[in-house]
């Protein structure tokens, strides 16, 4: 198996003045999962190299088995550190691509054309697709092969209006992933707040919140296991 990681490049929370990115339990999770699962993974961003690390999923509250694991793992922050460019890479030579969230995403790469077509291409070959916490935002433009947004119809999940409101940024974030996945014809749903909560519609896998993130991964696993 070889399985691309998609990763946000975009540092800014809004206009607040603070540091976003990624969500380090949403990449370290998903990534020792699929290692354990045999996979080779291929890391890659907008602008290549190291993404930007949300300063909050760093914080010892946040702290996981994986994410200290990650910490300890030379080899795994350097594929980290090395990320390839996102325009470089091409679904077809992948078997299922994987995007962490964090709140990143929802200025990047859900208004990035690259990342649009890619995972057009990915779902119009009929492979797998993840996307946990604030990553399934950027299925915010993405179509299926009918023309219609990807999600129409489909059963999906991510970051609940609440959990946004929890963390005091309703009001900074472009716009709310539960908001829009509704509004594109999604069949939204979602569990308790910050408990695991994974949906899988055909190849397409979202996940809620960073809790989702490893049961995310494995049932991307299932799909090509399958």
């Amino acid at each position: 198996m070889k399985i691309l990681m998609v990763m946000t490049s975009h540092d800014q929370l809004g206009d607040t003045g603070k540091k976003t990115g990624f969500w380090l339990e949403e990449f370290a999770a998903p990534y020792y999962a699929l290692k354990e699962a045999g996979a080779e993974i291929v890391i890659a961003s907008p602008k290549g190299g190291q993404p930007p690390l949300d300063p909050k999923s760093d914080a010892e509250d946040a702290q996981t088995d994986d994410t200290r694991r990650f910490k300890a793992d030379a080899e795994a922050q350097e594929a980290l550190a090395t990320t390839v460019l996102l325009g470089d890479v091409k679904a077809e030579d992948f078997d299922a691509v994987f995007y962490p969230g964090g709140h990143g995403p929802l200025w990047d790469l859900a208004n990035d054309p690259k990342s649009v077509a890619l995972i057009e291409a990915f779902a119009t070959a009929g492979k797998p697709t993840g996307f946990v916490c604030h990553a399934p935002g950027v299925l915010k433009d993405v179509k299926g092969v009918d023309g219609e947004p990807l999600v129409k119809g489909r059963a999906v999940t991510g970051f609940t209006n609440s959990e946004e409101e929890g963390v005091g940024l309703t009001e900074v974030v472009p716009f709310l992933v539960e908001d829009m996945l509704t509004a594109k014809g999604g069949r939204y749903s979602k569990g308790a707040d910050w408990a695991s909560y994974v949906l899988t519609d055909g190849t397409l896998v979202t996940g809620q919140n960073p809790g989702s993130s490893r049961e995310a991964a494995d049932a991307l696993l299932g799909l090509l296991k399958a």
